[in-house]
């Protein structure tokens, strides 16, 4: 595959309807539409995005939690993207990135698309002077599995991933109806 085949770059504001499509799309892959609390007010509120004048390293980027990059077939579709932001290895005393979503809409899959994209994860993750490029992916997701551990991934058994959302995020945070009552201890 040339590199005239395709162009990868990081999104801007102009794209947001379009990553908005693209998690939905995700979202129904995975049997989670109703999952999805994203908007595109929240998406230009929270993402960070690249000035479309700007090009190479040279892009300047707006404040923002995580970036995208997008994926334009030859045929002018943006049909993948991916979604990532940097995290910290304090043993390596080295960034890294967390890849959060990976995409590629269906009628394009088997091209190196979703290779590609991850290839590009790695050069800013070698950019930044980063040691590690990681994901999740769901146990179900055979393919996608597959697919990641051909590129050299390796799953990691060791390491079970944990999370606190919703109510017991408030409660933990002592928001909203959790308050630790004064003079009690945890």
């Amino acid at each position: 595959m040339s590199s005239n085949d395709y162009t990868i770059r990081h999104a801007t504001r102009d794209d947001v309807s379009t990553i908005l499509a693209l998690i939905h799309e995700l979202a129904a892959y995975e049997n989670a539409t109703n999952s999805v609390e994203a908007t595109e007010e929240l998406l230009l509120n929270t993402l960070s995005f690249t000035d479309a004048s700007t090009s190479g390293s040279d892009n300047k980027f707006t404040p923002g939690y995580a970036r995208t990059l997008l994926l334009t077939a030859p045929e002018g579709d943006i049909c993948g993207m991916a979604l990532y932001f940097y995290n910290y290895s304090t043993w390596t005393g080295r960034p890294g990135i967390y890849l959060e979503d990976l995409f590629v809409k269906p009628k394009y899959r088997k091209r190196g698309y979703g290779k590609a994209l991850i290839r590009a994860l790695a050069k800013e993750t070698l950019r930044v002077g980063g040691r590690r490029l990681e994901w999740s992916c769901l146990d179900w997701n055979t393919p996608s599995l597959e697919f990641y551990e051909s590129l050299g991934a390796t799953q990691k058994k060791e390491w079970v991933g944990l999370r606190v959302d919703g109510d017991e995020l408030l409660k933990l945070a002592e928001v909203d109806g959790y308050p630790k009552e004064e003079g009690t201890s945890s």
